[in-house]
């Protein structure tokens, strides 16, 4: 921590207070959506520097440039393969698996984007569904917005329950050499469950009002998905790199190779086989149109934010927070396990979970002591994995994944909105960590 040159007063206040304020400054200009959440998180960050709670060099430290790199990497990819027409592909197929019904696709592309977000991991999966749902929804003249926001639930469900599904159980992993299987064997039984919950409120609110014109829906069941394909062997290489990326997400933890690397590397060959027969001047377009494909606005919205939490962070303020859920549980197994679920799915749902868990980890490690030894702490693990993935379902800035959906919503003209989205997320994702807090407790105690 660099808090050797934190000033300890500034404008009047503690390096905790002004950090702490500055924090809720912020997250109120993001709630209130004057201005671009962009422009907020990176003044945010300057501001953090300026005072002098960090140096710029502790600034950059705090940036998780893992994320940055997986999903500028991955937006490129997914970028060239859009003009393949493979998404297209895949819309009218699972489109026509459920007659092109609106609610069929609804549950269809909600059950997908879980098993993918298990699969790979959630923020790559929003990147390749979020463009195939705006697809199947203009088709059908009917809101995305439904679909956008069970998309972002289920992507934040199925990424529970796996090591790679989501960056928090990636870090609990790491810190505490718990494998692929045992998340598999411990979480993936009460994510299914709660995927399963949740297609009731969401049926309950808009489920039953999706209702497409028939012309339409029989537009949709007349498409011959294999006419979506517009260059075959852009496909090849495009699946060609996919696959490769995605075996390196599965076996590249074992050989210390980082998510970013991983999908810095497909895009880079990606870009080699696609413009290799080009001449020069035909190349330079086509790196520009693959960069402009990536989410700027959302790769730098998390570069102010991830400065924004450090700082935070830095200032001791996360640490005194966590110290103070010890003292209220009183040392007490069971309470703190479920004390862990609640609070650190309440504080996801406010700050990225990142930095949460990644304050959180050293904090439970000291209380092995108090325990009786880092084997009694496993159940206090999964407590920690259910609320910090779940609680990204909480609002808008929960998780990454949230954020590119969100700006692939305002892309297409249809922008998510942070409050609307928070009044039925929100009590959604306390319903699902209620159903967690039952699971641990029959479970581990």
């Amino acid at each position: 921590m660099h808090s050797l040159h934190q000033p300890d007063v500034i404008f009047g206040l503690s390096s905790q207070w002004f950090a702490g304020t500055l924090f809720v400054i912020t997250y109120i200009l993001i709630v209130s959506e004057r201005l671009n959440r962009a422009i907020i998180s990176m003044m945010a960050a300057a501001l953090m520097i300026i005072s002098g709670v960090l140096t710029q060099q502790a600034a950059v430290e705090g940036v998780d440039f893992n994320t940055i790199g997986l999903l500028t990497g991955m937006m490129i990819i997914v970028g060239i393969t859009k003009d393949s027409g493979v998404f297209q592909y895949l819309a009218i197929r699972s489109a026509k698996v459920v007659k092109a019904d609106p609610w069929g696709i609804l549950v269809m592309l909600m059950l997908v984007t879980a098993l993918l977000s298990a699969l790979l991991d959630n923020v790559t999966t929003v990147l390749l569904i979020a463009p195939i749902t705006i697809l199947i929804t203009d088709t059908l003249k009917i809101s995305v917005y439904p679909y956008l926001f069970a998309e972002i639930f289920s992507s934040n469900i199925g990424g529970t329950a796996t090591l790679i599904g989501d960056p928090p159980n990636i870090m609990i992993g790491s810190a505490t050499g718990l494998g692929y299987n045992d998340f598999l064997f411990n979480l993936a039984p009460i994510s299914i469950f709660i995927l399963l919950v949740s297609i009731i409120p969401i049926y309950l609110i808009w489920g039953r009002h999706l209702i497409a014109d028939p012309k339409l829906i029989n537009k949709v069941m007349s498409y011959r998905e294999i006419d979506a394909i517009k260059d075959w062997v852009l496909l090849k290489k495009s699946l060609f790199v996919l696959t490769l990326v995605m075996l390196g997400f599965i076996v590249g933890h074992d050989y210390g190779l980082q998510p970013a690397t991983v999908a810095m590397f497909g895009a880079a060959l990606l870009l080699t086989l696609n413009c290799l027969p080009q001449g020069q001047e035909k190349q330079s377009k086509m790196v520009a149109r693959a960069l402009n494909e990536v989410e700027w606005v959302t790769i730098f919205f998390f570069i102010g934010l991830f400065i924004l939490v450090y700082g935070i962070e830095s200032t001791g303020l996360l640490e005194s927070l966590a110290h103070q859920v010890l003292d209220l549980t009183e040392g007490d197994k069971t309470i703190t396990a479920i004390s862990i679920l609640f609070v650190s799915a309440v504080a996801s749902s406010v700050v990225d979970n990142i930095p949460f868990v990644a304050t959180m980890i050293p904090l439970i490690k000291n209380m092995a002591v108090t325990f009786g030894g880092s084997q009694e702490l496993v159940p206090i693990w999964w407590s920690l994995a259910l609320g910090s993935c779940l609680g990204g379902n909480g609002s808008l800035v929960g998780a990454s994944a949230n954020l590119i959906v969100a700006g692939f919503a305002e892309r297409s003209g249809q922008p998510i909105h942070f409050l609307p989205f928070m009044l039925i997320a929100f009590p959604m994702m306390m319903v699902s960590v209620l159903i967690s807090s039952i699971y641990v407790y029959l479970r581990y105690f």
